[in-house]
C-alpha cells in the first residue's frame, strides 16, 4: 500500500509494507535493556483452583499476569505528566500518531568529568535544513546490538544539553525519540533539565509533545525523513510501552 507525503514543498511516498519497528521486546526476565534498577519484568501464570494458565503444564489456554514498569523496562513514550503532580496521561497528550520524522546519528561528546554528552552544535552539524519535521530520532554511536539488553542503572549514560531540547521545542518538534534510557543524566539531584525543556515547563507546558526513549536503529537504517508511526496502549499513565514504526520515504 503506497501513500503521497508532502513536506519542505516536496512530495514522497512511503510503502506501508515496508515498516521497520525500532522498539526493543519486551520479554520476561533480565534480558531486556534495563534502567533506574527497574525490577526485571515477570510473566506470572494465572492459577485457581484447578484452572491452571499454561498449556504447557496441561492448562486449555495461556492466561498470564504482566509485571511492568514502563519507564524502566523497554521502549517507552512519556508526556509531562512525567513531572507534574496532577494526573496527566500519556492517553491525553498523545493524540496523533503519524508524524514525518528525521533520524539523525550523533557521537555524544566526552567531558573531563567522564560525561557522554549529545550538544546542540554537534546535533545542528548533522542536519541540512534547520526546518524541522515534527518527529526527531536521535541515534547515538557506537550502536550495537548490546544496546538491546544493556542495563543501564549505575553506568552514567550518555544525555541531551539542555539547549538541544530547548532548541526543537522552539523549532516545534512534537516528538522527540532516542536509543539512550533519559534525556537527562542519571543522577542530576532531581533538576531533569533536559525533560523540562522540551515540554516547557513549568510556564506553558508543551501538552502534545512527547519523549519516547530506548528505542533501537540498526545501523542498516540510514539517517533521512521516514514516516513515523507511533503507537502505544491505553495507559492511563504518565508513559506506556511504544512501538514507533519507521517507514522510507522517497521522492516523488
Amino acid at each position: 500500500m503506497i501513500i503521497q507525503l508532502a513536506f519542505n514543498n516536496k512530495l514522497y511516498k512511503a510503502d506501508l509494507q515496508n515498516g521497520v519497528d525500532i522498539s526493543l521486546p519486551i520479554q520476561e526476565g533480565a534480558q531486556n535493556v534495563n534502567c533506574y534498577y527497574a525490577e526485571p519484568v515477570v510473566f506470572q501464570t494465572i492459577e485457581m483452583g484447578s484452572f491452571v494458565g499454561s498449556v504447557q503444564r496441561g492448562g486449555s489456554v495461556n492466561y498470564q499476569k504482566l509485571s511492568i514498569t514502563p519507564h524502566g523496562n523497554g521502549t517507552h513514550t512519556e508526556c509531562y505528566g512525567h513531572l507534574e503532580a496532577t494526573s496527566i496521561t500519556i492517553n491525553q497528550c498523545l493524540k496523533k500518531f503519524h508524524f514525518i520524522a528525521q533520524l539523525v546519528t550523533v557521537i555524544p561528546d566526552k567531558q573531563n568529568n567522564g560525561d557522554n554528552i549529545i550538544k546542540l552544535e554537534s546535533f545542528k552539524e548533522k542536519i541540512k535544513n534547520e526546518n524541522l519535521p515534527e518527529a526527531i530520532i536521535i541515534r547515538t554511536l557506537p550502536n550495537d546490538d548490546a544496546k538491546t539488553t544493556l542495563h543501564y542503572s549505575g553506568t552514567n549514560p550518555s544525555y541531551l544539553e539542555p539547549a538541544l531540547p530547548k532548541w526543537l521545542a522552539e523549532k516545534n518538534v512534537k516528538q522527540l525519540l532516542l536509543d539512550l534510557p533519559s534525556v537527562d543524566k542519571e543522577i542530576d539531584g532531581g533538576l531533569l533539565a533536559a525533560h523540562r525543556a522540551f515540554w516547557n515547563l513549568p510556564y506553558q507546558p508543551r501538552t502534545d509533545a512527547c519523549i519516547t526513549e530506548l528505542v533501537f536503529v540498526p545501523n542498516f537504517i540510514q539517517d533521512g525523513l521516514y514516516l513515523l508511526n507511533l503507537q502505544i496502549i491505553s495507559l492511563e499513565m504518565d508513559a506506556s510501552p511504544s512501538k514507533p514504526i519507521l517507514y522510507p520515504l522517497d521522492l516523488l
